[in-house]
């Protein structure tokens, strides 16, 4: 099939091309000339683990092609993706100027049918208005179907290989039939593709964000009852998590949700229900606790210290909101980084991807070490914020001779508190006993 993706970030490039993967014809168009001319040349302008093979690989084989030109782009496609910014706005909803924008052009320039799919994360009746700008532009005929993205960055590429479902929103029929057919080779196993109405669809996705940032939430909340308590969130973790009804997975505590999805949706969510006299009592909540665990941290270290951390070498494992991407929107590092400059103190940061996004942020505010032991050096402490496999089975005696004091703020709970007390460390970690 013929497909146009309009707009090369991250769910833009990573739906490109694994839909040409599985033989498709693929367009992508953005903006950026100098991005379009990386992409060209074979350069994958993103950090995704997996992306750069099929990448070069479907480049090679002439199904995957990158243009400025929205008229090339339209020409080409029967099935035309908007994968676009939908920033947050100062009030908290999404900004949908770039997606009607785009749409706005698209009605100017359509010639014949096409299907225009909203695979940005999108408020609940923006097919509507998508359809309707496009509709004061054009007599040609149409549809506007909302399909949006379930990827998870650093598992993206087997994300979309291999979907848990796809929802696809939409009452046409001849769109419908080109959906399935566009998406069938992605079923094989029998994972459902479910077919609804695109403001069903449209909340599907900003329900799911939020839902799952609620259970991330609740566990921090747990975490810090533990601290209070005597309890210890790791072993609550496990009785909660073989709940069948529960489950295992977002129940780790940690110093809360960073990235480019949960914090945006959560958000725009909870403006979406203002805008119809409706209150999000949890939303509300879970948005406020966040900020809050975003920087749990930082007293603590300040405890340490005696509430002078002047002159305090502080070193920082892991910038980015995840493992395995590069990614620092929202990332609770930053809050960390923020506050302890404003406390004085001098910072050494590593992280395996992130650094280049943080030093166009920070510039030379921070030092950026070469590799993790190389952060230690003559540190006063060390304050792990996100959990890369590389920083969970670290040489604890490079540590001990490295760091001026034995000192360790685990955001992550990578370790084990009766294994630190062995090893002399001072350990403060989310929901457990300090190591003293």
């Amino acid at each position: 099939m013929k497909i146009t993706v309009v707009g090369t970030g991250y769910v833009g490039l990573v739906t490109g091309t694994c839909l040409a993967e599985t033989g498709n014809d693929v367009f992508c168009i953005d903006i950026d000339e100098n991005k379009v001319k990386t992409m060209q040349e074979g350069n994958v302008p993103i950090y995704e683990p997996h992306l750069d093979l099929l990448f070069e690989r479907n480049i090679k084989a002439g199904r995957l092609k990158f243009s400025t030109s929205l008229d090339e782009g339209l020409e080409h496609g029967d099935i035309i993706f908007l994968a676009l910014p939908t920033p947050e706005d100062e009030d908290g909803s999404a900004d949908l100027s770039y997606v009607l924008g785009v749409a706005k052009d698209i009605g100017k320039k359509l010639k014949d049918y096409k299907v225009i799919v909203d695979k940005s994360t999108v408020p609940v009746g923006t097919a509507d208005k998508v359809t309707e700008v496009i509709s004061k532009e054009t007599n040609v005929e149409f549809d506007v179907v909302s399909n949006p993205e379930f990827l998870r960055e650093g598992f993206a590429v087997d994300d979309f290989l291999k979907p848990e479902r796809i929802v696809v929103g939409s009452r046409s029929e001849r769109a419908t039939k080109l959906m399935q057919r566009l998406y069938k080779p992605f079923v094989r196993s029998g994972n459902p593709i479910i077919i609804m109405d695109e403001r069903s669809a449209e909340l599907t996705k900003y329900a799911a964000n939020a839902f799952l940032a609620t259970k991330i939430t609740f566990m921090n909340e747990i975490a810090n009852f533990c601290e209070r308590v005597g309890a210890d969130v790791d072993k609550v973790r496990v009785g909660m998590g073989t709940d069948s009804r529960i489950g295992k997975r977002f129940l780790f505590p940690g110093i809360g949700y960073g990235g480019s999805c949960f914090p945006k949706d959560v958000k725009a969510l909870y403006k979406s229900g203002n805008d119809v006299n409706y209150k999000f009592h949890i939303l509300d909540a879970v948005i406020k606790v966040n900020d809050v665990q975003k920087r749990v941290l930082i007293p603590r270290i300040d405890a340490f210290f005696k509430g002078d951390l002047s002159g305090k070498k502080i070193a920082i494992w892991g910038l980015a909101f995840k493992p395995e991407t590069d990614d620092i929107r929202e990332a609770p590092s930053l809050y960390m980084i923020d506050d302890l400059l404003a406390r004085g103190a001098s910072i050494q940061v590593f992280d395996p991807e992130a650094m280049p996004n943080v030093k166009q942020k920070y510039g030379d505010k921070i030092n950026y070490a070469t590799g993790m032991y190389d952060a230690t050096k003559n540190a006063d402490a060390l304050v792990i914020s996100t959990e890369w496999s590389i920083f969970r089975t670290p040489d604890f005696q490079k540590l001990k001779q490295n760091l001026s004091q034995l000192a360790i703020f685990d955001g992550r709970n990578l370790y084990d508190v009766e294994d630190m007390t062995k090893e002399g460390f001072y350990y403060s970690s989310i929901g457990r006993k300090e190591s003293k």
